[in-house]
């Protein structure tokens, strides 16, 4: 999908036939050949579907909901904003129109350099989790709020909604234990490499940012490499 791709550049096909299997999207195939043709309408509903994924984390049941809409003629339900305002910049609202996502790649950036701050109820809307599910990733500590708050941020949102896409996948909460207990050896491990460094930084944390970048990709390509050797 070239014309959604500086948009969105992580879309696949993958990802498109997934939406059309969900039902999300419908487009004509050719007689002849059973090639897929996507209209403007179909383009123009995907943009949707892959903003408010990406900017506003809405699962696919709520995504549903405002296609419901779209296709009624009416306009979709407003969607709240998860970033906190910039300083200087509390007036700004988000735009929810589908037509109206312009300039995608500087919101994003933009984005990408403001943090989020979820209440919990909010949480289990952005994430789509049940109640029992966030309570018991709660009891095991890995979904936790910020340190000192109530509030959730940017990476509690992504493990909620990882671990809600899991479930699909029969790995429940039960089994996440055994992440989260490796990720407690793991970063046992990295602070007392990383210790002297930091001693001698002054307390410098972008050491701890560097070590802790490098550990996530060293073991995102562990798995990688593990699983294709299956």
């Amino acid at each position: 999908m070239n014309a959604l791709r500086p948009e969105f550049p992580d879309i696949s096909i993958s990802k498109i036939r997934f939406l059309e299997s969900e039902g999300l999207i419908a487009p004509v195939r050719s007689p002849s050949s059973g090639y897929r043709r996507y209209s403007e309408s179909d383009i123009e509903r995907l943009r949707y579907i892959l903003s408010v994924q990406r900017d506003h984390y809405l699962p696919l049941k709520v995504i549903r909901e405002h296609l419901e809409k779209l296709d009624q003629g009416e306009p979709p339900p407003s969607v709240p904003t998860l970033a906190e305002p910039a300083p200087g910049d509390s007036k700004q609202t988000p735009n929810a129109n589908p037509a109206g996502v312009n300039n995608a790649a500087a919101q994003q950036q933009q984005q990408q350099r403001q943090s989020i701050r979820l209440t919990r109820s909010q949480l289990l809307e952005a994430s789509g989790l049940s109640e029992p599910a966030l309570t018991e990733l709660e009891r095991m500590l890995i979904v936790q709020p910020r340190r000192g708050t109530a509030h959730y941020g940017r990476d509690a949102l992504t493990i909620a909604i990882a671990a809600r896409r899991m479930s699909e996948f029969g790995i429940d909460t039960r089994h996440l234990r055994a992440f989260k207990m490796s990720v407690d050896r793991e970063v046992g491990l990295v602070e007392q490499a990383i210790a002297p460094h930091v001693r001698r930084g002054g307390g410098n944390n972008e050491v701890s940012k560097e070590i802790t970048q490098l550990v996530i990709s060293f073991h995102a390509a562990l798995v990688r490499t593990a699983m294709e050797q299956r």
